[in-house]
């Protein structure tokens, strides 16, 4: 491989045998290196290639000014999520997950750690994010002894929720998604005096439902299929109290966020919340 660019002491990038270019990193990889110089690659820790140009473009323009350990975290970070989530991942997550764990790391060393709100929410509704956010504190914590909790998880979390979107124009949802559902389901909780169990399989579907629910009304979008006002009709009466909760949300988020729920919306609404209180 050969030096394209030095963007510091140890990072380049070079060009690779089929003439691509790729990032190089290693102690002491490009220094007193110039173009055209050969890379050592006895050095070479680790290489990263983006198939998004502009993405590859803001990871290199980040890493210049990056430690090296951690952009060593961040790759370890998404390797250990890509397990755990089990979904694609849109490539912008190197950015914005360095990024954001290069902010952190330098907040806490100034003793500045900054909380979130929605932190035990995202940890129910996104249980396997949060648990990549945790595994995330720990090794930061470990690495870097510094003593961040619970609620940079959180953070961290949201960064995958949102880079699960391959849509990266749609991306940053996650946080007015988390909100929507909890106000959705606390009008439920509400209208019926009740508690659920979060570990049953309703729950799991009312909350699934939700979250899309929760990402179209952000999105302005609506359901593509027809709407049934007969079936709707026929659940009013044979549903008559989740149907009437339906309702309730219905006023709430067209009050709130200026958004008509149609008529197949409230029907899938009435489904989802007449299995979840089916038991009361």
């Amino acid at each position: 491989m050969k030096i394209e660019r030095t963007l510091n002491n140890n990072v380049a990038i070079a060009t690779n045998q089929n003439g691509v270019n790729v990032l190089v990193m290693g102690p002491g990889i490009a220094f007193n290196k110039k173009v055209g110089d050969q890379v050592e690659i006895a050095k070479v820790e680790k290489t990263l290639f983006l198939n998004d140009k502009e993405t590859m473009n803001k990871f290199t323009d980040l890493v210049i000014d990056v430690p090296m350990s951690e952009v060593d975290i961040s790759e370890r970070i998404i390797n250990f999520a890509k397990i755990k989530i089990g979904k694609k991942l849109n490539e912008i997550i190197y950015v914005n997950l360095t990024d954001h764990i290069h902010m952190a790391i330098k907040r806490a060393k100034e003793g500045v750690f900054l909380s979130n709100p929605l932190k035990w929410d995202i940890a129910r509704f996104y249980p396997d994010e949060f648990a990549v956010g945790q595994k995330a504190v720990q090794v930061i914590n470990d690495s870097q002894e510094v003593g961040l909790a619970d609620d940079e998880a959180a953070f961290i979390a949201v960064h995958f929720v949102n880079a699960e979107n391959e849509d990266s124009s749609q991306q940053n949802l996650a946080y007015g998604i988390t909100k929507i559902v909890k106000e959705c389901e606390d009008i439920v909780k509400d209208y019926f005096h009740t508690e659920f169990d979060e570990q049953s399989l309703n729950y799991y579907r009312f909350i699934t439902h939700l979250k899309f629910f929760a990402q179209r009304i952000l999105q302005g979008k609506h359901y593509d299929d027809e709407e049934d006002d007969d079936l709707l009709e026929t659940l009013e009466h044979r549903y008559a109290k989740p149907y009437q909760c339906s309702q309730k949300i219905k006023e709430y988020i067209s009050e709130k966020y200026n958004f008509t729920i149609t008529s197949s919306e409230l029907l899938y609404l009435t489904v989802h919340i007449s299995r979840l209180v089916k038991n009361l």
